[in-house]
């Protein structure tokens, strides 16, 4: 049907025919659609897009569709992946489209978009760490604006064609040509070829006009364009064609916690602004990248259990105090005297300048900025100190969290109001040094990545303000993996995702929203957790006894078309009285006649008063005190938490006609003691479970909550996907543009004991240990057999290995790192102190950051030098940064001084592979 226009009055005016041509290989039942922020493509809304048809052109799927619009239209447009009912299954990543019509371009006339679909991978380059940091421009680039049909067609049956493509890594005085076999393209001389414009956002176009007919242009491998003469012909083509292909971007950098970190001027911790050191160092090591753990407050109980930096009080504030006063400087951490000796003198100072500060221009335009998080957390803070504990089931009428509360609370008429302005007070000066160091960071091309925690804190700010976007009645953990045989129970509260849904996650979007005012790079810590969650029910003490969330249960109904009926027998903890016997020797009897009750012939149940965990945690702890126990309470604890756990399926506490299989079942004597067919079943079901029916729900899951995350922030965003990883996350972290982890002692193949760094994919982080392992020194120490296993396989000797990692072997595994495909290299600072001897002088174990098996770790590792003395020891960084230079990766350019005295600048130009001198005179 001839398109007529709209009527203006008795007025036709023609409209141009725009058509949409995406290539993407899509499911069965899956489509596409196009949104854009104009009515004729929906307003946003996906229901009223216009849907793609799809066409066979060769091996492609091209989807195709058009609309008409007037002339000097222009709005902006995305790409959805939906199914019949337009429900979307999979959408685009990175910025929305563009599209403005050509000047010039007539009514009645066609303009055809040659798009591709925009991946996670395509949006790296427009993520602040590399937009702001890494490919931070110094000069300057006159945007050209392409010139309009006009002037550009000099005939009737000529084409426009509109290149555009995305190059963010571009040098000065450098131009970016598109080349190819018709004369306007050069034919294949880049002498001749297309020059493109520099527009904006690291895109560069440029317009050509092409003679109709039957032609192909080539402009690369897999780029090209094709017209068919026997079909209308478009008068006008845009083909965007993503990222210019070059030799992958590669960095390095180096991992620290902030409380590691050791200067000559700090009070027992690292200190914000030691942070500038750091960079320095880094700059001089050739790393574009420092990476920290949390720096969160995590003063809930006042003790050294707030060592922990992923349990969070507040996911926004900030914890560092003052400046030194008296020395700490001890070989670690401590905690408490750290803390103590910092509140002390941040009061004073309070006391002397909160006039002055709290009045100021700069504290009034930062409090109005965050007071949405700042007083609820101000609050909080004095509450915990008024009722000494941050338990608030204790704080009366305040345990529950109201506006009208919190007013009262940090009204200025109030008795305590002195002590909200101090926390208030310290926040802001936190604030003032983290923005101070991080924009030094940047200024010398240094990426602050920063770490995201999973959980928070069952005490926490949020679980009071926020109660309903928390799962109180339930624990997180991790199910049994590379870290811990039995699991893990964090004891954080599991997240409600339907509630957090219904604002489109606005928690979350605001934890990153305040990260990235100081961060150009993040972890996320426990990436799995978008996925699926381990959940344990706030009862339990340990990890094992839990299921996934969300998860697809088995039902009652499934079990029993399987022949499963008893489901007592299999739910309750199947306790023999010859286990018990065992089990507790000699006081099997005092065992039985405290914890247990007759249950059947030669069977036992748990009294009520001891039937969890924590029960029997409490009633232990109260014969101990009454030195009734035979045996340490250790010893029986975990004996007593093993036959509570002899369980073979769980019963869903909100429905008991669903269960879930044990994690590790076939280990239990209750499986064993099965008959063989309940044994198939139960053993087909369990893998079923764990490896199989959920892949799907949990993609959708990650499809859901992660986009938000990753929407709400510019930030560059890496996650910890070690362990148990189930097949869906990979290709998710793929789509959404998410960079994974490799730590070569946890290899993601199962059938290898190494990982194999020179093939990891680009889209990775490897290193040779992180913050939950022990150090590289350590981990080579600690098992004599795998040492001369990883010295055969990996370093390729025969001969017997150094009982010790000395630097030539520490510098043989950085190597191997900073030589891998993965687009970061990143390095724990105790794993480089390794390649000097000097430094090896610490025993190895003394540098393990976390141990995940020990629940009660006390994080409190602090490097044994000095960054002054590491700023002065330049034969180690010599060493690093050769290592950097020579696997090419990039590093930032740094200032030496010649044997003549003359400074020159050092540069490294990415994918040359070679090192060129400027002089500071000539590049100015």
């Amino acid at each position: 049907m001839a398109n007529l226009g709209l009527f203006t009055g008795t007025k036709i005016v023609k409209l141009v025919n725009v058509s949409f041509r995406l290539p993407y290989y899509t499911h069965w039942g899956q489509r596409l659609l196009v949104c854009g922020s104009e009515p004729v493509l929906g307003s946003w809304d996906v229901k009223k897009g216009l849907l793609l048809s799809p066409v066979h052109q060769g091996e492609e799927l091209i989807w195709c569709g058009s609309v008409a619009v007037p002339s000097e239209f222009s709005c902006e447009y995305s790409y959805y992946v939906v199914d019949d009912d337009k429900s979307v299954l999979r959408r685009e990543m990175g910025k929305k489209r563009q599209l403005v019509l050509p000047e010039g371009i007539n009514g009645g006339e066609n303009v055809e978009l040659h798009d591709l679909w925009q991946t996670g991978v395509d949006a790296i380059p427009f993520r602040s760490a590399f937009k702001d940091v890494i490919f931070r421009q110094s000069w300057g680039l006159n945007i050209e604006r392409s010139l309009g049909i006009q002037n550009k067609l000099d005939t009737e049956d000529a084409v426009l064609v509109h290149f555009k493509i995305c190059c963010p890594n571009v040098e000065e005085e450098t131009s970016v040509y598109v080349i190819g076999s018709t004369t306007k393209l050069g034919q294949w001389k880049v002498q001749d070829g297309l020059k493109l414009n520099y527009a904006g956002d690291s895109i560069w176009q440029a317009d050509v006009a092409i003679q109709n007919g039957n032609f192909s242009l080539e402009t690369g491998a897999h780029r090209d364009l094709s017209i068919d003469s026997s079909k209308v012909q478009p008068r006008c083509i845009f083909l965007s064609d993503g990222m210019m292909r070059e030799m992958p971007w590669r960095g390095a950098g180096v991992a620290i916690p902030m409380f590691s970190v050791r200067s000559e001027a700090d009070l027992g911790v690292g200190e914000f602004l030691d942070l500038k050191l750091l960079v320095d160092w880094a700059v001089e090591s050739g790393f574009h990248l420092v990476q920290l753990l949390p720096i969160n407050d995590t003063s809930v109980h006042g003790m050294w259990w707030d060592s922990y930096p992923y349990s969070s009080l507040s996911v926004i504030s900030r914890k560092k105090y003052g400046k030194p006063e008296m020395q700490l400087d001890g070989k670690d951490v401590d905690y408490e005297a750290v803390l103590a000796t910092k509140l002390s003198i941040g009061k004073k100072v309070f006391e002397q300048e909160k006039d002055l500060i709290l009045n100021s221009s700069s504290f009034h335009k930062y409090f109005s900025e965050n007071e949405e998080w700042l007083k609820p957390y101000a609050a909080f803070c004095f509450l915990r100190d008024f009722f000494e504990t941050s338990d608030r089931s204790q704080w009366g009428c305040f345990s529950c969290f109201t506006e009208k509360k919190l007013e009262k609370l940090v009204s200025k008429d109030s008795l305590h109001y002195g002590i909200i302005r101090f926390h208030y007070y310290i926040q802001f000066h936190l604030h003032l040094q983290l923005s101070e160091a991080a924009e030094y960071a940047r200024n010398k091309g240094v990426i602050l990545k920063g770490d995201l925690p999973i959980g928070v804190d069952r005490n926490s700010v949020d679980t009071w303000v926020y109660p309903n976007l928390f799962r109180m009645n339930t624990s997180t953990g991790a199910p049994p993996d590379y870290f811990d045989k039995n699991g893990q129970n964090w004891g954080f509260p599991t997240y409600n995702w339907e509630e957090m849904s219904k604002d489109n996650y606005a928690w979350w979007r605001a934890r990153l929203t305040q990260m990235a005012k100081y961060f150009t790079a993040y972890r996320i810590d426990h990436i799995l957790g978008f996925f699926r969650i381990w959940e344990l029910p706030e009862h339990a003490m340990t990890g094992l006894i839990g299921k996934f969330r969300p998860s697809i249960p088995l039902s009652k109904e499934e079990l029993e078309r399987e022949g499963i009926w008893d489901f007592d027998r299999l739910s309750l903890p199947y306790i023999r009285k010859e286990s018990v016997q065992e089990k507790f020797g000699a006081s099997w009897t005092f065992i039985v006649s405290n914890f247990l009750n007759d249950y059947q012939k030669g069977c036992y149940e748990f009294k009520e008063d001891c039937n969890t965990e924590k029960k029997i945690a409490s009633k232990l702890k109260m014969l101990a005190e009454k030195s009734m126990l035979l045996e340490s309470e250790d010893k029986i604890r975990r004996d007593l938490f093993d036959l509570l756990k002899n369980i073979v399926l769980i019963r869903d506490p909100e429905d008991a006609s669903k269960f879930y299989p044990r994690f590790n079942l076939e280990d239990t004597s209750s499986f064993q003691d099965l008959d063989d067919h309940s044994k198939n079943v139960l053993r087909r079901l369990y893998y079923d479970y764990y490896f199989y029916r959920q892949e799907n729900l949990w993609r959708q899951n990650a499809l859901k909550t992660l986009p938000a995350l990753l929407n709400s922030s510019d930030m560059l965003a890496c996650g910890e996907d070690l362990g148990l990883i189930p097949a869906c996350v990979h290709p998710v972290m793929q789509e959404l543009g998410l960079i994974g982890l490799r730590i070569q002692r946890m290899p993601s193949e199962s059938d290898l004991e190494f990982g194999i760094p020179s093939q990891y994919s680009y889209m990775t982080v490897c290193a040779p240990s992180c913050h939950d392992c022990s150090t590289l020194r350590a981990w080579w120490e600690e098992d004599e057999e795998r040492r001369c296993r990883y010295f055969k396989n990996v370093a390729g000797s025969d001969a017997i290995p150094p009982s010790q990692c000395v630097p030539d072997m520490a510098h043989f595994v950085t190597r191997q790192h900073v030589e891998a495909p993965s687009m970061w290299a990143i390095f724990p600072l105790q794993d480089l102190l390794a390649l000097k001897e000097e430094y090896t002088t610490r025993p190895a174990t003394e540098e393990t950051i976390n141990d995940p098996t020990n629940p009660k770790h006390y994080w409190r590792y602090r490097v044994h030098v000095t960054l002054e003395s590491l700023l002065k020891d330049k034969e180690l960084i010599t060493t690093i940064r050769g290592l950097v230079r020579g696997s090419g990766r990039a590093h930032p350019s740094v200032q030496e001084t010649d044997e003549q005295g003359n400074r020159e600048t050092i540069v490294l130009i990415p994918g040359k592979h070679q090192v060129a001198k400027i002089s500071p005179l000539e590049s100015s």
